[in-house]
Protein backbone atom coordinates (compact mmCIF):
# COMPACT_ATOMS: atom_id res chain seq x y z
CA UNK A 1 0.00 0.00 0.00
CA UNK A 2 1.34 3.64 -0.51
CA UNK A 3 2.60 5.02 2.68
CA UNK A 4 1.40 8.51 1.97
CA UNK A 5 -2.31 6.89 1.35
CA UNK A 6 -1.91 5.20 4.69
CA UNK A 7 -0.22 8.10 6.20
CA UNK A 8 -3.63 10.13 5.18
CA UNK A 9 -6.22 7.59 5.94
CA UNK A 10 -4.95 7.08 9.48
CA UNK A 11 -4.15 10.82 9.94
CA UNK A 12 -8.50 11.60 9.26
CA UNK A 13 -9.30 8.37 11.04
CA UNK A 14 -7.61 9.92 14.43
CA UNK A 15 -9.55 13.43 13.69
CA UNK A 16 -12.78 11.88 13.30
CA UNK A 17 -12.40 9.73 16.35
CA UNK A 18 -11.04 12.74 18.54
CA UNK A 19 -14.20 15.13 17.01
CA UNK A 20 -16.58 11.76 18.12
CA UNK A 21 -15.20 11.51 21.38
CA UNK A 22 -15.31 15.38 21.99
CA UNK A 23 -18.72 15.20 19.90
CA UNK A 24 -17.49 18.03 18.00
CA UNK A 25 -20.25 17.60 15.11
CA UNK A 26 -18.52 20.51 12.69
CA UNK A 27 -15.08 19.09 12.76
CA UNK A 28 -16.30 15.65 12.60
CA UNK A 29 -17.94 16.15 9.30
CA UNK A 30 -15.10 18.33 7.99
CA UNK A 31 -12.65 15.38 8.54
CA UNK A 32 -15.47 12.83 7.11
CA UNK A 33 -16.06 14.93 3.92
CA UNK A 34 -11.98 14.98 3.34
CA UNK A 35 -11.95 11.28 3.42
CA UNK A 36 -14.81 11.08 1.40
CA UNK A 37 -12.98 13.54 -0.87
CA UNK A 38 -9.77 11.13 -0.72
CA UNK A 39 -12.17 8.50 -1.83
CA UNK A 40 -13.54 9.82 -4.80
CA UNK A 41 -10.25 11.19 -5.86
CA UNK A 42 -8.67 7.50 -6.13
CA UNK A 43 -11.37 6.05 -7.00
CA UNK A 44 -10.56 5.94 -10.70
CA UNK A 45 -6.64 5.01 -10.52
CA UNK A 46 -5.53 1.43 -9.73
CA UNK A 47 -2.74 2.19 -7.89
CA UNK A 48 -4.18 4.97 -5.09
CA UNK A 49 -7.84 3.07 -5.12
CA UNK A 50 -7.41 1.01 -1.91
CA UNK A 51 -10.03 -0.84 0.13
CA UNK A 52 -8.44 0.73 3.15
CA UNK A 53 -9.66 4.21 2.70
CA UNK A 54 -13.52 3.04 1.09
CA UNK A 55 -13.08 0.48 4.44
CA UNK A 56 -12.20 3.54 6.84
CA UNK A 57 -15.18 6.10 5.37
CA UNK A 58 -17.83 3.21 5.65
CA UNK A 59 -16.45 2.34 9.18
CA UNK A 60 -17.71 6.49 10.07
CA UNK A 61 -20.91 6.55 7.75
CA UNK A 62 -23.64 7.06 10.28
CA UNK A 63 -26.47 6.14 7.66
CA UNK A 64 -26.17 2.11 7.65
CA UNK A 65 -27.61 1.70 4.14
CA UNK A 66 -25.12 4.00 2.91
CA UNK A 67 -22.76 2.45 4.64
CA UNK A 68 -22.90 -0.73 3.50
CA UNK A 69 -22.78 0.67 -0.21
CA UNK A 70 -19.08 1.93 0.84
CA UNK A 71 -18.38 -1.68 2.06
CA UNK A 72 -19.25 -3.10 -0.98
CA UNK A 73 -16.92 -0.50 -2.99
CA UNK A 74 -14.26 -1.01 -0.30
CA UNK A 75 -15.03 -4.76 -0.63
CA UNK A 76 -15.14 -4.84 -4.50
CA UNK A 77 -12.07 -2.64 -4.49
CA UNK A 78 -10.04 -5.79 -2.33
CA UNK A 79 -11.58 -8.66 -4.92
CA UNK A 80 -9.56 -6.41 -7.53
CA UNK A 81 -6.65 -6.43 -5.44
CA UNK A 82 -6.52 -9.10 -4.57
CA UNK A 83 -6.42 -8.89 -0.57
CA UNK A 84 -8.22 -11.58 1.19
CA UNK A 85 -7.04 -9.65 4.62
CA UNK A 86 -9.09 -6.84 3.34
CA UNK A 87 -11.70 -8.92 2.25
CA UNK A 88 -12.22 -10.99 5.36
CA UNK A 89 -12.39 -7.74 7.61
CA UNK A 90 -14.92 -6.02 5.19
CA UNK A 91 -17.44 -9.09 4.88
CA UNK A 92 -17.28 -8.83 8.84
CA UNK A 93 -18.17 -5.10 8.92
CA UNK A 94 -20.98 -5.89 6.52
CA UNK A 95 -22.35 -9.07 8.51
CA UNK A 96 -22.32 -7.02 11.48
CA UNK A 97 -24.22 -4.39 9.79
CA UNK A 98 -26.65 -6.24 7.85
CA UNK A 99 -27.75 -8.05 11.50
CA UNK A 100 -27.97 -5.08 12.81
CA UNK A 101 -30.52 -3.67 10.08
CA UNK A 102 -32.07 -7.19 10.70
CA UNK A 103 -31.26 -8.24 7.08
CA UNK A 104 -30.03 -12.04 8.69
CA UNK A 105 -29.64 -14.07 5.94
CA UNK A 106 -27.31 -11.79 4.08
CA UNK A 107 -25.89 -10.97 7.20
CA UNK A 108 -25.26 -14.87 7.98
CA UNK A 109 -24.23 -15.87 4.05
CA UNK A 110 -21.73 -12.72 4.54
CA UNK A 111 -20.61 -13.80 8.01
CA UNK A 112 -19.86 -17.70 6.04
CA UNK A 113 -17.46 -15.89 3.54
CA UNK A 114 -16.13 -13.66 6.27
CA UNK A 115 -15.25 -17.32 7.73
CA UNK A 116 -14.06 -18.35 4.52
CA UNK A 117 -11.84 -16.07 4.10
CA UNK A 118 -10.19 -15.76 7.58
CA UNK A 119 -9.46 -19.29 7.46
CA UNK A 120 -7.04 -18.02 4.59
CA UNK A 121 -5.27 -15.35 6.41
CA UNK A 122 -3.29 -15.21 9.27
CA UNK A 123 -5.73 -13.30 11.86
CA UNK A 124 -6.57 -15.10 14.65
CA UNK A 125 -8.18 -11.86 16.41
CA UNK A 126 -10.60 -11.64 13.79
CA UNK A 127 -11.12 -15.01 12.71
CA UNK A 128 -12.65 -15.72 16.23
CA UNK A 129 -14.81 -12.06 16.05
CA UNK A 130 -16.08 -13.62 12.95
CA UNK A 131 -16.50 -16.86 14.64
CA UNK A 132 -18.65 -15.59 17.29
CA UNK A 133 -21.13 -13.91 14.85
CA UNK A 134 -21.08 -16.97 12.70
CA UNK A 135 -22.44 -18.98 16.07
CA UNK A 136 -24.58 -16.32 17.19
CA UNK A 137 -26.08 -16.09 13.60
CA UNK A 138 -26.42 -19.55 12.72
CA UNK A 139 -28.68 -20.28 16.19
CA UNK A 140 -30.84 -17.83 14.46
CA UNK A 141 -30.91 -18.98 11.44
CA UNK A 142 -31.91 -22.36 12.63
CA UNK A 143 -34.47 -20.90 15.09
CA UNK A 144 -35.98 -18.76 12.36
CA UNK A 145 -36.16 -21.83 9.59
CA UNK A 146 -37.45 -24.31 12.41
Amino acid sequence: MNTNLYKKVHRLAIELLKSADEENEASFKASYALLKQLCEENADDDHKNHPVQWETLADFTDDLEEALVIYQQALDCAIRREAIDYQASISFAMAQLLNETERFDAAFDKAQSAKALCEQVNDSELLREVLALNKQLSNAHKKRNA
